[in-house]
């Protein structure tokens, strides 16, 4: 569905070129400052307009409809909406006969029985994640003292972002990333086994980011190659803070004290300039398939403030 969390519960709705999409939030502490210009640094950071993203360019001035009063949260349900108006659907009629290759077209049409809306990629498109971003605006001030903080570290395998974009960019082609995230001071305990661990929390919110492709926490998958000996963090204060941080802050899907780590993996993104092949759905044929619209070459250049935003909605959520 398209409602995450409990005790922190979002709501998520609309469609990339719709007349509107938002976030609805129930949970929300009532007395919390909160104005319009709180949002503007967050969405400047996913906005588009630097080397390797989207021509398209969206204001996204947020707009509170309930759930404020007098520039404070009330306890009510909030719900915050932007505006679509740079639009051109008309780049995507092609796709209702030619599905693009690692998208969701296919299986939306499908799912949907072609009552979905496709321009741009409807509701799977990766626009709504400025809902996810306004949420964990709201999210990160009930957090207090804790800080939440994603980078990209990695984009097309080079570890030289700026090269790895560049070099994408000449070759009109699309690359992924990896994002790594942190988060403290957290208490110990945040997390409730076994359905609600604190990893199992954090990886479901990341996969509703559109491109996530795989999570690790801590040492991730480097730790199958290390002996238990290697592997144990030492505990070496009363508080638990540890010498080492193979375990990225949690144990038994509880945090233990030290600093939250993980990493997400960006795939590239599905829309490219290079021509593809795909089914024409008309003639039943495998076909070239150009892909027009405005489309980011990496995405992932996009992604840590957005995963920042749900680290937090969870947190927020314990």
């Amino acid at each position: 569905m398209n409602s995450f969390g409990k005790n922190f519960r979002i709501s998520i709705f609309g469609e990339s070129h719709g007349t509107l999409l938002g976030i609805t939030i129930d949970g929300c502490k009532p007395g919390i400052a909160l104005s319009e210009a709180d949002f503007t640094e967050d969405i400047r950071r996913r906005q588009s307009g630097g080397a390797g993203t989207t021509p398209r360019v969206e204001a996204d001035l947020p707009k509170i409809v309930s759930g404020w009063f007098n520039g404070f949260t009330t306890g009510a349900p909030l719900t915050i909406v932007f505006e679509n108006q740079n639009t051109k659907s008309g780049d995507y009629d092609h796709l209702r006969k030619q599905p693009r290759p690692g998208h969701a077209d296919w299986v939306a049409m499908m799912k949907f029985n072609g009552f979905n809306d496709h321009r741009g990629g409807g509701h799977f498109s990766g626009r709504l994640t400025l809902a996810l971003v306004a949420a964990g605006v709201v999210a990160k001030k009930m957090l207090g003292s804790i800080r939440v903080s994603a980078r990209l570290i990695e984009a097309g395998g080079n570890a030289n972002i700026d090269a790895a974009i560049a070099r994408a960019v000449e070759e009109k082609d699309s690359i992924g990333g990896i994002i790594e995230c942190t988060a403290s001071p957290l208490p110990i305990g945040l997390g409730e086994p076994f359905f609600d661990s604190v990893e199992s929390m954090l990886a479901h919110a990341a996969f509703a980011i559109p491109a996530i492709k795989g999570i690790e926490f801590g040492s991730g998958f480097q730790a199958a190659k290390m002996r238990g000996s290697e592997h144990n963090d030492r505990i070496i204060s009363m508080e638990g803070k540890t010498d080492t941080n193979n375990a990225g802050g949690i144990n038994g899907g509880l945090t233990n004290g030290n600093d939250l780590v993980f990493r997400v993996a960006v795939k590239p993104t599905s829309s490219t300039s290079q021509s593809q092949q795909t089914m024409n759905l008309e003639s039943g044929k495998v076909e070239q398939l150009v892909i027009g619209g405005r489309h980011d070459t990496c995405i992932a250049l996009r992604v840590p403030v957005v995963l920042e935003a749900v680290t937090a909605i969870v947190l927020a959520g314990f």
